[in-house]
C-alpha cells in the first residue's frame, strides 16, 4: 500500500514537468532558404549538417535570433531568418516570402519590422524601457568626421552612386 502510494505521488510530482515537456513539444516549420545548420548557436560555430529551401524542420528551441532545428539527417542550431514556422504549404510561395519579408508572417497579432523576429507575444508585453542600455547603445554613434578619419585609415575610397540624393543634413 505505501509504496503504490509512493508511485503515486512520484508521478503526481513528475506530472508538472511531463506535461511541460509537451506544451515545449516541437513545432514544425520549413527552411525559407537553403543554409548550414550549427552545432552552437553561433556565425562561426561548427556546420553541423545543412538543409534545401522547402525542408521540413522540427523547432526544438529558441534562443536569442537563433532556432535549435531537427532535420532528418541532423540537429543544430539556424537562424530564425531561415525559418519559416508553421506547416509548409504548397500555395503562392511569393506570398509566404513577402509575409517573412513584411514581419507580418504567423498569427497576425505581432508584427515586427526590424530587428530580431521570433519575440513572442508575451516577450513584447514583459518588454520594459531601459534607459541605461539605450545610453549604451547611443555611446557607439560616431560622427561623421570620425567615419572618414576611420575610412581613410583603412584606405576605403568614397563611391558616388548619382542616382541617389543626398538627405537633409547628409555631406556628399
Amino acid at each position: 500500500m505505501i509504496k503504490n502510494l509512493k508511485h503515486i505521488l512520484i508521478t503526481i510530482a513528475l506530472m508538472p514537468m511531463l506535461h511541460a515537456g509537451l506544451s515545449i513539444a516541437a513545432e514544425t516549420g520549413s527552411a525559407l532558404k537553403n543554409d548550414n545548420i550549427r552545432a552552437e548557436p553561433y556565425a562561426d560555430a561548427k556546420i553541423a549538417g545543412s538543409f534545401s529551401r522547402g525542408d521540413s524542420l522540427e523547432i526544438l528551441k529558441k534562443q536569442g535570433a537563433w532556432l535549435q532545428v531537427k532535420t532528418k539527417k541532423s540537429t543544430g542550431w539556424v537562424r530564425l531568418l531561415s525559418v519559416k514556422r508553421g506547416i509548409a504549404t504548397t500555395t503562392n510561395k511569393t506570398a509566404g516570402a513577402l509575409a517573412v519579408a513584411s514581419g507580418r508572417a504567423g498569427t497576425g497579432q505581432v508584427v515586427s519590422t526590424t530587428g530580431v523576429r521570433g519575440l513572442s507575444e508575451q516577450d513584447l508585453k514583459a518588454a520594459k524601457f531601459n534607459e541605461t542600455e539605450i545610453k549604451t547603445l547611443e555611446s557607439y554613434t560616431l560622427s561623421a568626421e570620425q567615419g572618414r578619419q576611420f575610412a581613410n585609415a583603412g584606405n576605403l575610397k568614397a563611391i558616388v552612386f548619382a542616382n541617389l540624393k543626398a538627405g537633409k543634413g547628409d555631406s556628399k
